[in-house]
Parts: C-alpha cells; sequence; structure tokens
C-alpha cells in the first residue's frame, strides 16, 4: 500500500468507517512506515485539541420555538386515495418486511458500536500521540524515580508506583498527569532504545490480579494487567515481546515492594 493512497485513508481510519479487510491493511502499512504514522499522529492531536478547546454552543430557547412554529406551519400534504386497494395479506407482508429491514439496520450499527475496552484502548492511543508532541512527554522531567514518584503526591487520590528501569534497559524519562475514563491518572514515560513508552496506572475498583493481555491498535502495541489494586497500561510502538519484558520486570518490582 503506498503512503499517498494510505494517507487518503486516515481520516476514515480514526472514524472506524473503514472495512475490517482495509483496516488491517492500513495497520500493517503504518507498523513500517514512518510517514504516514507521524501523518496519522498529527490528525488524532488535532481532533484531541479540537475534542478539547473548541467551543460548544447551546441553541437559544427563542431558537428552539421559532424553528417548532415554522415546522407546525409548514402546510400538510394532502391524503391522496389510492387508485386500487391492497389486500390485508400483502399489506402485513410488506409492514413484516420494513420491520425485519429495520431490526437489522438497527442490529448492525449496533455491532458496530465500540466497547467500552475499545474506547479506553482508542483513549489511550490519543494520550500516547499526544505525548510525543513537543513538551508534552512530561509534567516532571526526571531519571529519578525519588523524584518523580513524590510530584504526584496532592495532585492524585493515590499514590502510583514509580521505578526506574535504565539498568534493563527501560530508563526513566518523567511522568504528568493524564485525564482517562473522567478521571485523572498518573502517565510515566519511559525510554527504551529509541522508543517512548508511557505507562499509565490508576485504582482497579476490582481488586483483581489480572494477567497482563495485549492488543494493537493504529500501529502501537498496548499490554494491559492490573496488580494490588492498580490498574496498568502500557502503550508503545517497541515489539511485543520488549513491551512483555518491560511489564514482566515492572510487576516484579511492584511484587517485591508489596512483600516487604
Amino acid at each position: 500500500m503506498e503512503s499517498k493512497h494510505s494517507q487518503d485513508k486516515l481520516s476514515a481510519y480514526l472514524d472506524g468507517e473503514l472495512s475490517a479487510a482495509d483496516r488491517r491493511q492500513l495497520e500493517a502499512h503504518l507498523s513500517g512506515c514512518a510517514d504516514c504514522t507521524a501523518a496519522l499522529a498529527e490528525l488524532q492531536a488535532l481532533r484531541g485539541r479540537v475534542s478539547t478547546e473548541a467551543e460548544r454552543h447551546t441553541a437559544p430557547e427563542y431558537l428552539k420555538h421559532r424553528i417548532h412554529a415554522a415546522l407546525l406551519a409548514e402546510p400538510k400534504p394532502q391524503r391522496r386515495t389510492p387508485a386500487r386497494a391492497w389486500p390485508w395479506a400483502w399489506i402485513n407482508l410488506g409492514l413484516a418486511g420494513a420491520a425485519t429491514a429495520a431490526f437489522a439496520v438497527t442490529l448492525t450499527l449496533y455491532l458496530e458500536q465500540p466497547t467500552a475496552n475499545e474506547r479506553l484502548e482508542q483513549e489511550l492511543v490519543s494520550s500516547h500521540f499526544r505525548s510525543l508532541m513537543p513538551n508534552h512527554l512530561a509534567d516532571v522531567a526526571s531519571t529519578d524515580q525519588h523524584t518523580v514518584k513524590p510530584w504526584f503526591a496532592g495532585k492524585l487520590d493515590f499514590s502510583p508506583p514509580v521505578y526506574d528501569l535504565a539498568p534493563q534497559g527501560y530508563a526513566l524519562i518523567g511522568g504528568r498527569l493524564d485525564y482517562l475514563q473522567r478521571r485523572a491518572v498518573a502517565a510515566l514515560a519511559y525510554q527504551h532504545r529509541q522508543h517512548v513508552l508511557n505507562l499509565y496506572i490508576w485504582p482497579d475498583a476490582s481488586g483483581r490480579n489480572d494477567a497482563p493481555h495485549a492488543a494493537m491498535r493504529q500501529g502501537f502495541h498496548l499490554l494491559r494487567w492490573s496488580q494490588d489494586g492498580m490498574q496498568y497500561f502500557a502503550v508503545s510502538d517497541i515489539n511485543p515481546q520488549d513491551l512483555a519484558r518491560f511489564a514482566g520486570m515492572l510487576r516484579q518490582k511492584v511484587a517485591q515492594a508489596d512483600a516487604q
């Protein structure tokens, strides 16, 4: 798939309007094309800015009344006497067919709606896109976990675990506040070779310890797990093996801290 052809499909991809086959083809192209990935990031950043910064205006009441009055004042169409009477059997059959078609359309639209988990993954990828823009990666830039962790005090209603894994190849860059699922969350930024990895942390109300679950969206790999009352979500363009290795080391650090 050529880059020009791929970029023409980016808007439809973000809006979820591509077929499953086209979406898979485009995601495969994105995984190996830096230009298209950058173009997608710019579109996503623009959408995020419009969503958060654009002004929204509610129609005033007088305008609603004027529209309603205009609709009532429109002349009603004259009823025409049918040239022939249709047998009730055919009428019932037609109504049944129309109802079946309407149900099929409604069911299709319902099934195409993204699930709660898909919406969350989209939010996370959008946040990851925004973080890659200049001066968006960290509110507190530091490789020292003892500097980053206290910075969150008073800004969140929980204390996120912070660990520097530089000796293992995942250097802590810093931390920032983010907003997901209508709540403030902690976001930790790591550097692995030339790649940026974002780790999002927030309390898990279920209290379960779930094993990591992998996913891929818009060319990025995602890994989700829960541990000791916290939800973790790692997002990066590094390969799945390196992302799983990062999650394994972090889970071990959290377990060791709880055992002490």
